[in-house]
């Protein structure tokens, strides 16, 4: 896998856990859901550090997914957070835990 094209996705460690052992992990941000927003939030590495000062500051024991794209099986697009705003990267769909090659401790 090629380091550039890795996404990342900033979660508790707790939730991380729970996806190992069903095989998948489903949370799209803090607080929702996969099937409540339609897809999981991710990141590139520079948007990693707005995104955790912004919905995370007060969350302990966090974690970053490391996401090989080649690896998701499912449609990965990236889409303005808001009208003419910078991309993100969104998986829709489960995040298979196969497509996770690293978990980094955040913080």
């Amino acid at each position: 896998m090629s380091t550039t094209n890795a996404i990342v996705h900033l979660t508790e460690r707790s939730l991380w856990e729970e996806a190992l052992v069903r095989g998948a992990y489903e949370m799209s941000t803090r607080g929702r859901t996969l099937q409540e927003e339609g897809f999981i939030h991710c990141s590139t590495r520079a948007q990693l550090p707005g995104t955790a000062a912004r919905f995370f500051a007060d969350v302990p024991d966090l974690v970053v997914l490391v996401i090989d794209p080649d690896r998701l099986g499912v449609p990965l697009k990236y889409e303005a957070a808001r009208p003419g705003g910078e991309e993100f990267p969104h998986v829709y769909g489960p995040l298979p835990v196969t497509a996770v090659v690293d978990v980094e401790t955040w913080g």
